[in-house]
């Protein structure tokens, strides 16, 4: 196996940042949230993906969604990618899905002024009146490096600096 990254939490004022943008909460309670957060791992020595651990209970309803500030950061070596996707048990059964189909996580959104912080935003899309509850702590995406090429004529030279959108500006 190849070794090509590694797994940081981002700093506290960033998720504190990233969670009260989505949620209002007080202080004290993001940083008892935050200090719970678990890093991304494999679950066996054969699993491909690693699981992103929700840092709170989440509830869906049928047809709800939820951005997920994770507090999480990859620094990932040039030459690799990191693709999100909703944990296999969890589609399956209830239709969650990322609302970008796939994340894509760059080894440069690392570097981004919000600290390469990765949201996951996820929608219960059951065709059935199905809640999914996902408890703190327990697995609800998962993440798999792959390893990509680029074409012999790719000058690129460009810097990124944000995050959804932010090469295409």
């Amino acid at each position: 196996m190849k070794r090509i990254a590694e797994f940081q939490k981002v700093s506290f004022e960033q998720f504190f940042e990233g969670w009260n943008g989505e949620f209002g909460t007080d202080e004290k309670t993001v940083r008892e949230i935050y200090e719970s957060i678990k890093l991304p791992l494999r679950a066996t020595s054969g699993s491909a993906g690693y699981d992103f651990f929700a840092p709170t209970d989440i509830t869906l309803k049928q047809g709800e969604t939820i951005k997920v500030p994770t507090g999480i950061r990859a620094k990932i070596d040039d030459g690799w990618v990191l693709k999100i996707y909703p944990r296999s048990g969890l589609g399956f059964k209830f239709r969650l899905q990322l609302d970008n189909t796939v994340g894509i996580i760059d080894s440069d959104y690392y570097y981004s002024d919000n600290e390469g912080h990765i949201f996951i935003k996820i929608t219960n899309d059951a065709h059935s009146d199905k809640t999914v509850d996902v408890k703190a702590g327990t697995g609800f995406a998962q993440g798999l490096f792959l390893e990509y090429g680029i074409t012999y004529d790719d000058n690129v030279t460009d810097v990124r600096n944000g995050g959804l959108g932010s090469t295409t500006k």
